[in-house]
């Protein structure tokens, strides 16, 4: 794993105590999934807090069940333990208003065993009616409860005031460790230029690093082993698996550091598991579509998408509307079979899936696909490498020269059409942006420029301009003055096109 940049605060506690209504409160946004039902966390999910100035890494956690360790509560139970470990503090929630419970009892035992410093934190005790659970609380003997009412931001001092010796010189030396990285990496970046300039050669500023980390979003149906293929790739149990349909519901974001077997290289990728998508006619109960809701949110904020689908079931028409739905957002798509290694007549399969694709996406051929099983690792390797290619393509910016000689040669080969005996003139081409890469033809008669001619120009520009697979959007203006037959007689706005 990647070092941490902050100190870690988890936070624990039984179900439908507030543990979740905590973490939003301290992340300063609406993270994590909340709803009265209990247990609706059951990943734990990591987010940059703050209070009043000091800066940590809040870890919300799934409520503590005493359940057996193989049952789903117990699972859950297990995956919060595991998260103490390596934690600089731990802040143990309890309701204030329901009082002491023999669960608060059973945790607060096992806390007292752990060696990360607790917080008690005495949730709900907004007015008085918090009063008594509050005074049974000291029982625990886990120090001086803090009142607090996470749903209305109440004790935010007190609660500062607890944590604040117990992880403030940690930040400290967090922050001193990245404030050095920052002047390696300007020493080095002034190296480059340096370089450059004893070269003859003019240093510009990438746009695209990459290096950067890679943001991989997983999707998928239920039970297509999303969450499976990620605990595969981190070569530990971090996310709650099991033979239950729908065990993940929020969208979960794990750093992790891949080294590529080809270069050598270790490269860091932000995984996010997201909650199996059924049809929308399926999804019926609020936390669903809340759980739903929520992964589209991280399709839109990831770079490279991958739709995992199950070798048992091959290719469906929800896969097909996830596919779209990734393709509209502008990421970058790759599709995973997993299971194959229990797939009935594979190559069948896959060339099967092949067709399916190309038919059914229509707006973005040749979509990387991969086969791949989160149980023996099969095909893992190939597919991130392909994602960091993916993500390098979708990120590209064509020099001005080779789009201009491009755009001239795409001109010459098949002149735009004459209707009613008037050219359309196409003038020029010019990239506005890139992550997906965006392309605006300024021309006149615009309006007439057949559809056809559209997907010529875009084909071309991802056949001929090295872009492949990855959305583009292309979109066409003219001139300011839409009534001016002088002018080019109308304008025409085609995208966004991918």
């Amino acid at each position: 794993m990647p070092a941490r940049k902050l100190p870690q605060v988890v936070i624990i506690g039984r179900p439908n105590v507030g543990k979740s209504t905590l973490f939003n409160r301290l992340i300063g946004k609406r993270l994590a999934l909340v709803d009265d039902q209990p247990g609706v966390t059951r990943d734990r999910r990591m987010g940059e807090a703050g209070l009043l100035g000091l800066e940590f890494e809040a870890v919300d956690t799934a409520g503590w069940e005493d359940e057996d360790d193989a049952s789903l509560p117990g699972r859950m139970r297990v995956q919060t333990q595991v998260s103490l470990k390596g934690a600089d503090a731990a802040l143990f929630v309890i309701d204030s208003r329901a009082g002491l419970t023999p669960l608060d009892e059973e945790i607060g035992r096992w806390l007292r065993e752990q060696e990360v410093p607790v917080v008690l934190v005495a949730n709900k005790a907004e007015g008085n009616a918090g009063e008594s659970g509050i005074l049974e609380s000291y029982s625990l003997g886990l120090g001086d409860p803090v009142p607090v009412s996470a749903e209305h931001g109440e004790g935010v001092a007190d609660l500062y005031s607890a944590l604040v010796p117990l992880i403030a010189d940690k930040a400290e030396q967090l922050e001193l460790e990245a404030e050095q990285a920052k002047a390696i990496a300007a020493d080095e970046l002034a190296a480059r230029a340096e370089a450059a300039a004893a070269a003859g050669e003019e240093f510009e500023l990438e746009e695209h690093d990459p290096k950067a980390p890679l943001s991989l979003a997983i999707v998928g149906r239920p039970n297509a082993g999303k969450s499976t293929l990620i605990n595969r790739l981190l070569d530990e149990d971090r996310l709650l698996t099991g033979p239950e349909a729908g065990i993940t519901r929020d969208s979960i974001a794990v750093d992790w550091e891949w080294d590529d077997p080809k270069t050598g290289q270790t490269r860091i990728i932000k995984l996010i598991d997201t909650a199996g998508m059924r049809k929308r006619a399926k999804v019926v109960e609020k936390l669903e579509k809340l759980s739903v809701s929520d992964g589209l949110r991280a399709v839109d904020y990831a770079e490279v998408v991958v739709l995992l689908l199950d070798a048992t079931r091959g290719l469906e028409v929800q896969d097909l509307k996830i596919a779209s739905r990734v393709i509209e957002e502008g990421r970058a798509l790759m599709v995973a079979i997993n299971k194959w290694d229990v797939a009935d007549d594979p190559s069948a399969l896959f060339n099967g899936i092949r067709s399916a694709l190309e038919e059914g996406l229509s707006q973005l051929r040749g979509v990387p696909l991969f086969a791949v099983s989160a149980k023996t690792g099969k095909g893992l390797d190939t597919m991130l490498g392909a994602a960091f290619k993916l993500r390098d393509d979708w990120s590209r910016r064509v020099p001005t020269s080779a789009l201009n000689r491009w755009f001239d040669d795409a001109l010459g080969a098949n002149p735009p059409p004459a209707p009613g005996g008037r050219r359309i003139k196409l003038r020029y081409i010019t990239q506005v942006g890139t992550r997906p890469p965006r392309f605006v033809i300024f021309g006149s008669r615009l309006f007439d420029l057949p559809n056809s001619y559209e997907r010529y120009l875009l084909n071309g520009i991802r056949k001929q301009l090295g872009f492949g697979a990855v959305p583009v959007r292309l979109s066409l203006k003219s001139p300011k003055n839409p009534y001016d037959d002088n002018q080019g007689g109308g304008g025409k706005f085609s995208g966004p096109k991918s």
